[in-house]
């Protein structure tokens, strides 16, 4: 083989390479991704099939975190605060078979007998019903001993509209931003997901969640990254191969 043939060969070798492992490489990040995902489906079922425990009182709240805590299920005794409430627009949930649709989530400011505050989606509600009016009985008096899931603010998309606080909807589910715009004042960094009791009247509508559906691809993207560098490897051996065969 010539110092002309060896140099003509040394671009397409390197690229070969370079690609191949970057495509093993991006094969090797999927699986890593494949453990994590299995990790946290194990996790999340054994938070949602426990039993419920005490809602951790308000000096505790700075320390919670969201990659220890979403998705634990509590219970609590708390007050709304009457007449309080805001609606957070839903095009249906992919927790919840039950809730199809257009409709609101109904969150509500709920006092702790121990001080602080925490807000409450109470469930969902129709489009139509939107109107406290048109659900007399959701009004809550008294003291409510609730059982729910724990759930941290929803992040705002590039695409999310801007909330509407004086017709009273929301486009995100963020409890502090809820309740600056209301005046309810300092409430808890996240929500309660409400699944107990379901109060008279059907509306809310609340509903136990206890399978949380996460999508799990990373196999298969772990094996398109494989074959694409399998396949990569044998173009430039066929490549290779065929210059070689033309060499004099």
């Amino acid at each position: 083989m010539t110092d002309d043939t060896t140099r003509s060969l040394a671009f397409p070798t390197l690229f070969a390479l370079c690609g191949v492992a970057v495509l093993i490489g991006l094969g090797v990040w999927q699986l890593e991704r494949l453990r994590w995902k299995e990790g946290l489906i194990a996790t999340l079922d054994a938070r949602l099939a426990a039993s419920p425990v005490a809602l951790p009182p308000p000096p505790r709240w700075p320390a919670l975190a969201q990659a220890n805590d979403e998705f634990r299920r509590v219970n609590f005794s708390a007050d709304f605060i009457a007449g309080q409430e805001a609606l957070v627009y839903a095009t249906g949930s992919a927790l919840r078979s039950d809730v199809k649709g257009l409709g609101y989530w109904v969150f509500a400011p709920a006092r702790l007998a121990g001080g602080g505050i925490v807000l409450v989606n109470r469930g969902f509600v129709p489009a139509d019903r939107k109107a406290p009016d048109s659900r007399p009985q959701s009004a809550v008096d008294g003291v409510v001993d609730v059982t729910g899931l724990m759930r941290w603010p929803e992040r705002r998309g590039l695409f999310t509209p801007d909330d509407d606080a004086r017709g009273n909807v929301w486009y995100a589910r963020d409890p502090a931003a809820i309740a600056a715009a209301k005046g309810w004042g300092a409430v808890a960094p996240f929500y309660i997901d409400m699944e107990a009791p379901q109060l008279a009247g059907g509306l809310p509508r609340v509903a136990p969640i206890r399978t949380i559906r996460l999508t799990n691809n990373h196999l298969q993207y772990a094996l398109t990254w494989f074959a694409l560098a399998a396949g990569l490897a044998a173009v430039y051996l066929v490549w290779l191969f065929g210059r070689r065969r033309k060499s004099p």
